[in-house]
Formats: C-alpha cells, sequence, structure tokens
C-alpha cells in the first residue's frame, strides 16, 4: 500500500473503509465479551483480522447484488446493511435478531439486503451461489452472487461441484477464497496435498486471481475487477484472498496447534493499522480523525449491546413459525 495508491481513492472513502474495518474489530471483540459472560450462546466463529477482505469486496458490491457466506458471518452482515444492533440481538437469541433469535451466530440472514447468510455448512453455501446465479440469468437479469467461504472448503464435494455447474454453464460468481491458512486447528499444508488453493479452480477452467487480504485497497482493487469481469462476461471467477485470523477458529478454540509468536506475527499485518500507518505517512486528510472513527465505532457497538440486552426473547409459540410444512406445499 502507496501514497500513489492512497490518492486514487478518495479521502471519504478512505474514513469509510477504516470505520467499517474498526467497527467489525469492535463488534467482534465484544462479542468474545458478551460469550464469556454467557449472554450468547452455541457456535460462535470471530472475524478479527480478516476485515480487510469483507471490506475490499463489498464495497464493490451494487444493492441488488447476491452475497452468501459462511459461519464467520458477523462483519459480512455488518456491510451487507444489517445493524449492529439486530445483528448482535441475534447473537443473544433475541427476536429482534435479524433471524429473529432462531439462527445465532452462523446463520444471519437478510433477503431484503440479499445477504442470503451466513451458512453452518462446511462449503454448503457454494451451490446455493450457484443456484443463485442460475436464477439470475434465467430470469435475464444483470446482478452478480459474491459467494464467501474457507480454503477449508476447496476439500469438500460440493466445492468442486459447484464450482464445474458455474463454469459449464456460465454462471455470474464471484468466488472469493478467504484463506487464513488454517482449517480448524489444521494447516493447509496437512489437510491438501497442493498448498495452493488456486489448483483447484484452474482445473475447472475459471479465470484465477490471487490478493493480500490484508490490505483493503489490494483488495478492493481486485474485487473491483473480478466483479466487472464477472457482470460483463457473465462467467465465473476465482479469487483467493490470503489472509490472517488473530482469533482461535471459535471463541472456545484454546489454539494449542499455534504459538503466541505465531499469532504476535500475523497481527504484525494487521489490515487496520496498515491502513492508518499508510494514511498517516502521507499528506491526505480524512473528514474524521482517527481518534472519532474508533469512538464512533465503540458508541455503535456498546448501543448494540444495550438494544440486546434490552430484547426479548422469542415467546413459546413461535418455536413453530418459519418452518416449511412440506404436507402443506405438496398439497398446495
Amino acid at each position: 500500500m502507496d501514497t500513489e495508491q492512497l490518492k486514487r481513492y478518495p479521502p471519504e472513502q478512505l474514513a469509510r473503509f477504516l470505520h467499517e474495518m474498526v467497527l467489525i474489530r469492535k463488534f467482534e471483540e465484544k462479542t468474545n465479551e458478551m460469550y464469556h459472560q454467557g449472554h450468547i450462546g452455541g457456535y460462535c466463529h470471530l472475524y478479527i483480522g480478516e476485515e480487510a477482505v469483507a471490506v475490499g469486496a463489498l464495497n464493490v458490491l451494487r444493492n441488488d447484488d447476491y452475497v452468501i457466506g459462511a459461519y464467520r458471518d458477523h462483519g459480512h452482515a455488518i456491510l451487507r446493511g444489517s445493524t449492529p444492533r439486530h445483528i448482535m440481538a441475534e447473537l443473544f437469541g433475541k427476536r429482534t435478531g435479524v433471524s429473529k433469535g432462531k439462527g445465532g451466530s452462523m446463520h444471519m440472514f437478510n433477503a431484503e439486503k440479499r445477504f442470503l447468510g451466513g451458512d453452518g455448512i462446511v462449503a454448503g453455501e457454494l451451490p446455493i451461489a450457484v443456484g443463485l446465479a442460475f436464477a439470475v440469468e434465467y430470469r435475464g437479469g444483470d446482478e452478480i452472487v459474491l459467494c464467501f467461504f474457507g480454503e477449508g472448503a476447496v476439500n469438500e464435494g460440493a466445492f468442486h461441484e459447484a464450482l464445474n455447474w458455474a463454469s459449464l454453464w456460465n454462471l455470474p460468481v464471484l468466488f472469493l477464497c478467504e484463506n487464513n491458512e488454517w482449517g480448524m486447528g489444521t494447516p493447509v499444508a496437512e489437510a491438501s496435498c497442493s498448498i495452493d488453493i488456486t489448483d483447484r479452480a484452474r482445473g475447472l477452467c475459471m479465470r484465477i486471481e490471487q490478493v493480500d487480504g490484508m490490505d483493503v485497497l489490494g483488495v478492493h482493487d481486485a474485487a473491483s475487477q473480478a466483479v466487472e469481469y464477472v457482470r460483463t462476461t457473465r462467467k465465473p471467477i476465482f479469487l483467493e484472498a490470503i489472509t490472517q485470523r488473530f482469533a482461535g477458529h471459535s471463541v472456545t478454540d484454546p489454539q494449542v496447534y499455534r504459538t503466541r509468536e505465531q499469532v504476535a506475527k500475523a497481527r504484525e499485518n494487521d489490515p487496520i493499522q496498515k491502513l492508518k500507518k499508510a494514511i498517516s505517512d502521507s499528506d491526505i486528510k480524512l473528514p474524521r480523525s482517527f481518534d472519532e472513527i474508533e469512538n464512533d465505532a465503540g458508541e455503535e457497538v456498546e448501543d448494540a449491546v444495550k438494544f440486546a440486552l434490552e430484547s426479548e426473547f422469542p415467546p413459546e409459540e413461535d418455536i413453530c413459525s418459519d418452518i416449511w410444512d412440506m404436507e402443506q406445499i405438496a398439497e398446495g
């Protein structure tokens, strides 16, 4: 990230990127705190360290494009238009949550914003993304589908099936692999005979790109080109973002598989601090100071916690609502 690259972005946009990364970071840190205080239960996976991937990519899309992700989905949901209030309420299991308190951490969902979920099944979102893209083409639309997934998903059969069909049918999907180099506690080299994730997509006849996932401007540039390619050619593309998660696989992960020194080394490449330093080293003046951005994000997160704490749990009679009754569907 150099001065020339920075100057291609208006100061207002740089401030927005920084605010969004800080907001996600503070939201996830507070989520971890609330989990260990007993307000959040079940599985919970944090996005700390990977913020630049979501911020860089999601700022490229149109509002009518579709987004689907995996279970590390809080940041994606925030950027796609769900409020921190309603996402935190979902984590708390409250009826004001984005999924009415029934989905929890891995199942954020907002159809109005065309964010069709986190998905708790590894690689489960990939075939759905292909189905969405098929629907777009069937209707004659010009929207695209952005599908987030981790590098662990490339070992699943659904990955190969989904990318094969997307390539065979020329479907408008941007497959964005967030490669944080650890599938739970297993490094890529111990789970795959090839540590180059792009090898998997290269054999499926689609364009391949890689980007430093710790550089928000680099991700934004790469995603801009990828989205333009998908939108104009109506063909899929595979973009791998090399990133790092600073926390464990989940909030209960003791991380015995990597040392404190390894985590500290990863944190030296913090995308938030990297952008701050680049701006500080330049003559660019943001419309808000770093302290103001930090304070605003912190206040928004504290407001979200207050909202979640004060919200009600779903009543017992809601337990069977929003459930598809297959017999009624069959009867029409």
